[in-house]
């Protein structure tokens, strides 16, 4: 089946289809995907994931046309950054 997986850092953004077994999970979506040799620094411990902006655990079947997101941790206060615009 025909998955995305996307993962975006400051300066630079990552989006990929691939094709993966029926059954997937995201875990295993993640790592056919590559992206783990391509960001070093990514922790599937620590950071959450997600499909399509909900968060979901590694276990999670994907589904045809998922989008898996792996997300960064805020390194910015968000009240510190409307603070900012004003």
């Amino acid at each position: 089946m025909n998955v995305g997986v996307c993962y975006a850092e400051a300066d630079r953004q990552l989006w990929m289809r691939l094709e993966v077994p029926d059954e997937s999970t995201v875990e295993e979506a993640i790592k056919l995907s590559g992206v783990l040799k391509l960001y070093p620094d990514i922790n599937l411990g620590t950071q959450k994931v997600g499909i399509f902006g909900k968060i979901a655990t590694l276990e999670t079947a994907v589904k045809e046309g998922d989008r898996v997101e792996i997300y960064r941790q805020i390194t910015v206060d968000p009240q510190t950054v409307q603070r900012r615009r004003r």
